[in-house]
C-alpha cells in the first residue's frame, strides 16, 4: 500500500494511494496510521479514491472523478476537512491524477473546488451556517464563554477569548453545553481578535484533540469573528497563517500553504496486523 505524508499549516495527513477502492479502511488501520508512536502519526487519514469506487453515496459528485475519503486520527468520519482538501488537491496535481488547473473533487460536504496561485492552495469552502442552536457555552481550563455555533459543514463552537492559554492544556474534550446542539460532538475553537481583520484561535478538533490548525476550524472561527460579514480575515494559528474569505452569499474560501514530507509503501507485516 502506497503513502504519502504531507501538511497544511501543522494540521498533518498520511494519504493513501487507493484509486480502484481495494482498501478495506478501518477505523482501527487509521487510529493505528495515525498513531505518533506506533504508526506514521498524523491528525487523520486521505483516502485517495476514485468517487465510482468509493463504495458510499457521496454528495454532488457528479462529474468529480475523485473522492476525498477523509477520516478523524481515532478512524471516525467528518464531512469536510480544509486543510485536508487543500493537501488532497495538491496531492492529485503533484502525481498527476489530475492536470493543473482548477480541479473539482467531491467529499462528504458536498464537491469542493481547488486552485492553486504560487504556494497557496486555495479550496471553495461552501456556504458558512452561522448560529441556529440558541444559547451556546464552552468550559475549558476553569473557564466558561458563551460560543458561536458554526456548521462549515463540519459543526464548531467558537468562543472568543482574552488571550489563548485560558483554556489550559486541551487534553481533555471541551464541555459543551447544551450537548443537544452538537449530537455528534463539535470542533471547539478559542479565538482572540488581534486587529479589524486579523484573529488567531486555537482549536480542539473533535475524534483527534488540540491540532496545530484546523481549515474548517479556521472558516468557523472568522464567520463568527465578522458575524457573517464579507471581506477577508487573517487567521493566525498555532502552525501557520490562513486566509479566509467570506462572501456575501455566506460562502467561504480558505487558502494557505502544503507541503509534502515523505512518500512510500507500508510494511506487509505491520498491515497484517492492523
Amino acid at each position: 500500500m502506497e503513502f504519502g505524508k504531507g501538511h497544511g499549516t501543522g494540521n498533518d495527513f498520511v494519504i493513501l494511494h487507493d484509486p480502484d477502492g481495494l482498501l478495506e479502511l478501518t477505523d482501527r488501520l487509521v487510529a493505528r496510521l495515525c498513531d505518533r508512536h506506533f504508526g506514521l502519526g498524523a491528525n487523520g487519514v486521505l483516502r485517495v479514491v476514485r468517487t465510482a469506487a468509493a463504495g458510499e453515496e457521496v454528495p454532488e459528485s457528479e462529474g468529480c472523478e475523485f473522492f476525498m475519503d477523509y477520516r478523524n486520527a481515532d478512524g471516525s468520519l467528518a464531512q469536510m476537512c480544509g486543510n485536508g482538501a487543500r493537501v488532497f488537491a495538491a496531492h492529485l496535481w503533484r502525481t498527476g491524477l489530475q492536470p493543473e488547473g482548477a480541479l473539482r473533487f467531491a467529499t462528504r460536504g458536498g464537491a469542493r473546488t481547488a486552485t492553486r496561485e504560487g504556494d497557496d492552495i486555495s479550496v471553495d469552502m461552501g456556504p458558512a451556517v452561522l448560529g441556529g442552536f440558541g444559547s451556546v457555552t464552552v468550559a475549558a481550563g476553569g473557564h466558561t464563554w458563551p460560543a458561536t455555533p458554526v456548521h462549515v459543514p463540519n459543526p464548531h463552537a467558537v468562543a472568543m477569548v482574552e488571550h489563548l492559554d485560558q483554556p489550559g492544556a486541551l487534553t481533555q474534550i471541551p464541555k459543551v453545553t447544551p450537548s443537544s446542539a452538537y449530537p455528534d460532538g463539535a470542533n471547539v475553537e478559542f479565538v482572540v481578535a488581534i486587529g479589524e481583520a486579523h484573529i488567531a484561535l486555537r482549536v480542539h478538533e473533535r475524534g483527534v484533540g488540540e491540532t496545530l490548525s484546523c481549515g474548517t476550524g479556521a472558516c468557523a472561527a472568522a464567520v463568527a469573528f465578522t458575524e457573517g460579514g464579507p471581506g477577508r480575515v487573517r487567521v493566525d494559528v498555532p502552525g501557520g497563517t490562513l486566509w479566509v474569505d467570506i462572501r456575501a452569499d455566506s460562502s467561504v474560501s480558505l487558502t494557505g500553504p502544503v507541503q509534502f514530507v515523505a512518500q512510500g509503501h507500508l510494511d506487509p507485516q505491520w498491515l497484517e496486523v492492523s
